[in-house]
């Protein structure tokens, strides 16, 4: 079935290791965008949409026709002069990474600042996705516009989904951090957390948890990935597990959650413990190689 998704957030360019000493290979990723990337390719058929800021250099005009090559719709990307798209630079220590950011002037602040043109981008798309970075790097009312528009498109229909990826530096503090995640998780139908992330600035004791405090929020589903361990997964009252198989090795655990988010919305229409299934297996193939945006 041809559906619309609609993705919001940040694309940056990423400067990822090629595994020779001090070498790397630049790309164009970010959370949300590299759902997008995989859900496209996943069900070509779909209509996949990205929305964000673009300044008008090079940078961001390269971005836009990456995009576009990809065969993600970029109609509702807002453009902003003088500003440019944000960097970043993956470090990686057996197969775990960090981050090393360069975004003042990222134009993907301000992609919520234009309300009217922001419940344009979701009308009409069947699944609405986001995520706390989103949220993150919103400049002035940007995050209270987000989730107004995000409880209208709920109320019109939309599955709304959001992935928490609690990422602390880019917020003033930790209680600023929690409350904004959880007005967004009041907002949307589904919530894509991670166990380990919950439970070092929630203090959620086990998965359960996590998935508990989502569902009093307001979320009809919930879908708690685990890393390695067992992912816990509910719908309605309804809870249940998936085991998934182990990965012989961990290359880049760059775009785990990101590539296990856009597996599920792609398999969704089978029904909630098959999109888990199959989102398990495109993480499994994802972390398998280098770099946010890899072919499977």
């Amino acid at each position: 079935m041809t559906k619309r998704l609609v993705c919001i957030g940040e694309c940056m360019l990423e400067l990822a290791p090629t595994g020779a000493e001090a070498t790397f290979r630049r790309a164009f990723a970010g959370d949300s965008f590299n759902t997008a990337w995989y859900a496209k390719r996943l069900r070509p058929e779909w209509a996949v949409e990205y929305v964000t800021g673009a300044g008008d250099d090079a940078a961001s005009a390269q971005m836009l026709e990456f995009m576009t090559a990809h065969g993600i719709g970029v109609d509702h990307v807002q453009r902003v002069p003088g500003r440019t798209v944000g960097l970043y630079m993956i470090e990686l220590q057996d197969g775990e990474r960090s981050f090393s950011y360069w975004r003042g002037q990222s134009a993907a602040k301000a992609l919520a600042a234009d309300v009217a043109a922001l419940r344009a981008a979701v009308a009409g798309a069947d699944i609405v996705y986001f995520s706390g970075i989103t949220l993150a790097v919103l400049e002035g009312a940007g995050r209270g516009n987000l989730l107004s528009v995000m409880r209208e498109a709920r109320a019109a229909g939309a599955l709304v989904a959001f992935d928490p990826n609690l990422r602390p530096k880019l917020w003033a503090d930790e209680a600023e951090m929690c409350a904004a995640i959880m007005n967004a998780a009041a907002a949307s139908d589904l919530v894509l957390p991670s166990h380990e992330d919950e439970a070092t600035f929630f203090g959620d004791a086990d998965p359960a948890a996590t998935l508990a405090r989502y569902q009093d929020a307001g979320a009809s589903m919930v879908v708690v990935k685990n890393g390695a361990g067992d992912v816990l997964f509910s719908e309605g009252a309804e809870t249940r597990v998936h085991r998934p198989d182990a990965v012989a090795q961990v290359v880049d655990s760059t775009a785990a959650g990101d590539s296990f988010n856009a597996g599920f919305f792609a398999a969704l229409d089978q029904g909630i413990a098959p999109a888990v299934a199959a989102a398990c297996a495109l993480s499994a193939k994802v972390i398998g190689a280098r770099g946010a945006l890899v072919e499977h």
